[in-house]
Order: structure tokens, then sequence, then C-alpha cells
């Protein structure tokens, strides 16, 4: 299945504003239970590609494409799309901020024992997938209203306009502070169960202990002295001398929520009081990767281009860039460990928590290894090896290969995998956190994998992959009912797994937009450059240009509006085109260097005809 990027998110988009505006309003219709991440993954459907594609904005009401007027058609007219995208976004600020913003789980939460009910306590806890979704939301409703209240005169609507700015900004604060407070360093003995468990994973059986512990401190002495050094970063006493001891292992990202004792950040935003953690300081990595892709939009082009950031939210914004890039190294050091075979082409991935293994802790491992792999630009062999990765992802998720009777494989997209969350059970019944997005989360790295790659053979891997994943992900859409046209109908896929008959799952709608939005901006790069194909251009360019000046010589002027005038004339246009995409665009210029010689040639022959009396 090719990916078209538009076609595919309009496509989303009406299915969205058919199953959201069904009565011409919007309905929030929480049939699971109310919940802050799918309530935000909703809206981002709409506004994640409203504020990342140019052509698909919908702050203009002046130059809104007539493709994306029909597809939401259901939500109003190209004016009356952007009032009232104002009026419902004001409704989820206030939905989830009466009190002060909230971040709970909510619905999102299920209890470990199915059999036992979760407290309203507990489904009140604050969770790190929120806060990740609100900054994105937030930066995307700042982006929008930036724009629009230029566009708009309505005295109403900019009152709207401005108590929605402020509302979004306070909760991209809190969302901020959370985030602050959700990220953990945990340093570990070697002789703890988590210190035996990460030795067991970098030294895969081959490495003694002592070995293990001698690459650690070499892999990662320069960034222990940062950590330990850094005022920025925060951490407690104790930790900084834990972690100067070399004898000690460690890891570091971020918590499923607050981390209990987590010192309050000083703002002068109204965020409301500042909750008490309740989650060990432990790092997930489901919750280490969702922090991560939410704090890159801090730092988007159009996030600074449009200034969306006050400067109190600049500083918290290099709080967590320093806790980004600290991150990033550490798991991408950890996914490459030692020589010889990596620690994550060794699959599925064993975390040290539990420890619990499955194919999604390899792919969020890849993700930020992805990620870095971006920041750092790639090596050939890193890139090569992270496609084969990938490759057998897709493969061991049945994605790209076929299940057999009774596949575990299955399990990876329904029910899915599931997270203990340490420290839920002092509020009550032990909770869980399941995920169900392998397949977009696959094909959203794959994509990235995609515009970073200069290669041309591992690109088509990696496309091939791509289309494969999004093809199984299109026969997943529910074919009927509300959520038409919509995610996740898993049933459709592996027959064995249960018929679909739940609510729209806006986790992996969502994921399956943003591979959209990710898809449009490999297709926004440029081809990647053959130097052969670049080379025969010039070849047949250079024979070009001098026939085409033989031509010229031998036969008389043609009038300039006469067929042949046209005819050297349209010649001279692709001539000067092929020489001007050369360098960039090698095979377009070969091809048009190839017509320009068929012309040519064309004109010769006639010439050679009339000459002969033919």
């Amino acid at each position: 299945m090719l990916i078209k990027p538009r076609q595919h998110l309009l496509s989303i988009w009406q299915a969205m504003a058919r199953h959201s505006f069904a009565d011409g309003a919007w309905s929030w219709d929480t049939p699971g239970g109310l919940s802050t991440v799918a309530d935000a993954e909703r809206l981002l459907c709409l506004m994640y590609p409203a504020t990342e594609i140019p052509s698909l904005r919908l702050d203009d009401p002046d130059i809104t494409p007539g493709d994306v007027e029909r597809a939401l058609r259901a939500v109003g007219d190209a004016t009356g799309i952007p009032r009232t995208l104002v009026a419902v976004l004001s409704e989820f600020m206030e939905r989830h901020g009466n009190a002060g913003p909230s971040f709970a789980g909510g619905s999102y939460f299920v209890p470990a024992d199915s059999g036992r009910e979760l407290t309203r306590e507990q489904r009140e806890v604050p969770v790190v997938d929120s806060y990740s979704m609100s900054v994105t939301l937030c930066l995307a409703t700042l982006g929008f209203l930036r724009v629009y209240r230029g566009r708009t005169q309505r005295a109403s609507t900019r009152k709207q306009i401005d108590a929605l700015w402020e509302a979004a900004s306070t909760r991209l604060t809190a969302a901020m502070v959370g985030l602050l407070r959700s990220y953990t360093v945990n340093v570990v003995d070697t002789g703890s169960a988590q210190g035996r468990a990460l030795i067991r994973l970098l030294g895969r059986g081959r490495l003694s202990e002592r070995h293990v512990l001698q690459r650690f401190q070499d892999r990662f002495r320069a960034l222990r002295a940062v950590m330990a050094e850094s005022v920025t970063l925060g951490l407690d006493a104790d930790v900084i001398d834990e972690l100067r001891n070399e004898n000690r292992l460690f890891e570091c990202g971020w918590a499923w929520s607050l981390v209990r004792g987590a010192p309050e950040v000083e703002t002068a935003e109204p965020i409301g009081k500042q909750a008490d953690g309740i989650a060990p300081p432990v790092p997930y990595l489901y919750f280490t990767v969702v922090a991560l892709d939410g704090i890159l939009d801090l730092f988007s082009e159009r996030t600074l281009v449009l200034g969306l950031l006050s400067p109190e939210q600049q500083k918290l914004a290099e709080a967590l860039r320093l806790r980004w890039e600290i991150t990033q190294q550490y798991w991408s050091g950890i996914a490459r460990f030692g020589e010889g075979t990596w620690p994550l082409e060794e699959i599925p991935w064993r975390t040290t928590l539990e420890p619990l293994e499955s194919e999604y802790f390899s792919l969020s491992v890849a993700a930020i290894l992805v990620h870095d792999l971006v920041r750092r630009r790639a090596t050939d062999d890193d890139l090569t090896r992270t496609v084969s990765v990938m490759e057998r992802l897709a493969e061991r998720g049945r994605i790209t290969s076929g299940t057999t009777r009774e596949d575990p494989a299955v399990a990876l997209h329904n029910p899915g995998v599931s997270l203990p969350l340490l420290g839920s059970e002092t509020l009550g019944p032990p909770m869980q956190w399941t995920m169900t997005d392998f397949s977009a989360q696959l094909l959203k790295r794959t994509v990235q994998l995609c515009a970073l790659s200069r290669n041309i053979a591992a690109q088509d891997r990696l496309l091939k992959l791509a289309e494969s994943t999004l093809d199984h992900l299109w026969q997943r859409r529910i074919a009927d009912g509300d959520g038409d046209g919509l995610w996740d109908n898993v049933h459709a896929v592996y027959p064995e797994s249960p018929p679909h008959r739940g609510p729209v799952s806006w986790s992996v709608t969502e994921r399956v937009t943003e591979c959209m939005v990710a898809a449009h901006a490999l297709y926004s790069e440029p081809p990647i450059r053959s130097t052969e194909v670049a080379f025969l251009a010039r070849e047949l360019l250079n024979e070009s240009a001098h026939l085409f000046g033989k031509e010229l010589m031998e036969q008389p002027a043609p009038a300039a509006k006469s067929r042949q005038g046209e005819e050297l004339k349209g010649i001279e246009v692709d001539l000067r085109r092929a020489r001007r995409l050369v360098d960039e665009q090698p095979g377009t210029a070969y091809v048009l260097a190839l017509g320009v010689l068929a012309r040519l040639d064309s004109l010769a022959r006639a010439r050679e005809h009339s000459g002969t009396g033919v």
C-alpha cells in the first residue's frame, strides 16, 4: 500500500468528523470513562497535522483547500472550522482544568486483578503520557491561535481566543513541570536484582560481571560526570554521591508518574498545587519514549519561529532539553553496548523492571536509538543494523509474516503489552498500563529512519517495510458503526483475536496520524542523490548541449511562433531545467536529457529526409 500522507489524513479527518460531530456538535462520548490522555489524543488527530503540514492548515479560512473543507464538512465551512476548534479546545481546557490542569490517566489505568475496582484517587493520578500529549497539544493550540487571531475580527471570538491562549499556556507550563518531576536517575548495585538484570542484558551471557562493569565505566564515564555535576538536573545529594561511585550501575529516564519525593518546581504560573509523587524512582522504557517525543516539539522550528514559549517556559524547556540529551545518549549507548552483536539485536528486550521481556520493549529502545541517530547523523553501519532490527520486529510481530495457530505474537496487538505501575498499590489495587500500538509505533520509527537514510538500498528496504506495515494497519480500521474508518479492529487482520466490540482506540488512531505527519516530512526532503545516475545525466547533458548547438547552426533561424521555433524553445527549456536539477535530482535530469536527445534526433532525421527528397 503506497503511503499517501495527504489522502490518508483527509480520510482520517472525515471519519473523525463523522464520529465526533455526529449531530453537528462535538461529542466527547467516553464510554470507557474520562481520561485526559484519550481526550488529548483525539484532539491531536486534528490539531497535529493542521499545524505541522502547511497545506492542511485550518487557522486561515482564506486559504483552506477545498478537499480539506469537504473532509471536515461535518465540522463547518472554512470560516466555521477554526471557530468550532476554538470552542472544542476551550471545552477540553475546562474539562481537565477546573482546579488547575489535570493530567489524570483515568480510564487508561486498569487493575492488575480484573476482579477489583480502582479507587477514584487512583484514576486521578497524573501520568507521563498525559504530560507529553499535553505539551504537543498545547503547542499546536498556541500556534493555531497565533495565526487565527489575526484572521478574525469578531470581538467575541477574539475574547475566546485570548482566554484559550491563557489556559493552553498554563497547561503547557504544568505539563513541563510534570515532566521535570517525573524524571529519575536510578543508581543500582551490581548485586541487586536490577543490577544483575542489567549485567545480564549488557553481557548477554558472554561477559563476566567485572568485564561488563569495566565497559560500562568506560562507556558512560563522561555522561556520568555531566549528570553528577549538573545543577540543572536537580538530583538529590545522595543520588549524586552514588552516581560518582563507578562501581555502581545506573539507568535514567521517566517514571510512569510523578516520582516519590520529587521537589516542587518554582513557577509563577497559576498551575495549582503540585501534587506529591507516588512512583518509585525507576525509569520505564515506554514512558521514556513518550516523554522524549513530546519534549522534541518544544524545540521545533515552528515553536521557535512563532515564539510560542514565554521566558519562564523557555527555562523549563532548557531543563528538559538537558534531560532529553542525557537520556538519548544513555539509551543509545545501552542499545549498542559492547562489541559485536548489539543488545538491541537480541530480541526480545528484557527490562530490569520485574523483569519483563517483549518485542514492544525492543521497539521502544529502537525508537530512542532512532532519535539519537537523527541527532548525531548515523553511520551507514548503524543505520543498516537498525533497519534489520525493524524488519525482524515486523516479522516477529506477525506484520510481515503469517501467524500460526494460537500464535502468542497476536497478543502484542490485542490485548497488548501490560506494564505494572509500581507505587500505585499505595492508593488501592495495583494498576497496569496497556500498550496496543506496536504496529503504529513500528511504522512511525520506520518512516523516521527513511527520512534519515541517505543510502538507496536501506531506504528501499525501509519504504517496503513501511508500506507493508501501513497495509496491515489500514486493514485494522473499524468497518462499521460510529467508529467507521478509525481504529482499532485487530480481529480484521488476526481472526483468532476477539472481534471488535469496544470504543474507538484514540491511542492507535493518533499514532497513525503521527505516522502520516512523519511521512509528509519524509516526502518534503529531497530524494537521495545517486552518484552513478548523476554521472550518466551529466554525460547525456553534455551530448544534448552539443547537439542542440549544432542543430541551431545547421538550419536557418525559424520564425518565433512557428512549429519548429516552438520545438526548439521547448528543447532549450528542458535542457536548462535538466542542468538545474542534475545535482539534486539526477534521475529527473537524466530523463529530461533523454527526451532532449530524442527530440533533437527527430529534427535531424527530418532534415535528412528533406535533403534527400524522401
